[in-house]
């Protein structure tokens, strides 16, 4: 099951996007903030209006890719953030990108897929990255939705999907999230294996 462009298209159109902080989230600003690289390929899957993606733009990360089935998130991000390359907004499905990236931005994505894509999103991930590529973001450590996004779970049910293709580097209770997310976040750093 895959929630459909439609979907999320009438999610914007209707703005019902209750998962958008309107900001750079501060976990990922604060991890943000101690890269040095400027030139890593840098993926957002089902990034949205992406505050994330203008955060890295602006901050001289022009290797930013953002992909998501909403053309209204990205014409946001087009509209919003002067001189982000057109061809850098993706609009299609994250399992069919066939590119190959540094580092991926966990951001609201794995939640709004349903759970029984969660196997094949660890594995989609591992495959987008290069040698020595990492997956960095947040996930939600909460019990959600079982019916329709956001999907909640826990540390324990997302180690039996990412052991296999990511040493997990840093995967911990987050004490820097959004004030509605406070002690609902865990953020992850993990490297492909």
């Amino acid at each position: 099951m895959n929630l459909s462009e439609k979907f999320w298209e009438n999610k914007y159109q209707t703005n019902k996007v209750g998962w958008d902080l309107g900001a750079v989230s501060p976990p990922l600003k604060t991890y943000f903030d101690q890269l040095t690289n400027k030139e890593l390929k840098i993926l957002i899957p089902g990034g949205g209006n992406s505050y994330e993606a203008e955060y890295l733009f602006n901050n001289g990360f022009t290797n930013v890719y953002v992909v998501d089935l909403a053309k209204s998130a990205l014409e946001n991000i087009k509209n919003r953030v002067s001189g982000f390359p057109e061809s850098q907004l993706i609009l299609g499905d994250f399992f069919d990108v066939d590119q190959t990236f540094d580092l991926i931005i966990e951001q609201t994505f794995f939640c709004a897929i349903h759970p029984d894509l969660r196997e094949k999103y660890a594995l989609k991930m591992n495959r987008l990255l290069g040698e020595n590529g990492k997956l960095v973001g947040l996930l939600f450590d909460a019990k959600l939705n079982d019916d329709h996004p956001p999907f909640g779970g826990s540390k324990t049910e997302y180690i039996t999907y990412f052991d296999s293709h990511f040493t997990m580097d840093v995967f911990t209770a987050c004490y820097n999230s959004y004030p509605n997310r406070q002690e609902m976040e865990l953020f992850v750093k993990f490297l492909k294996k």
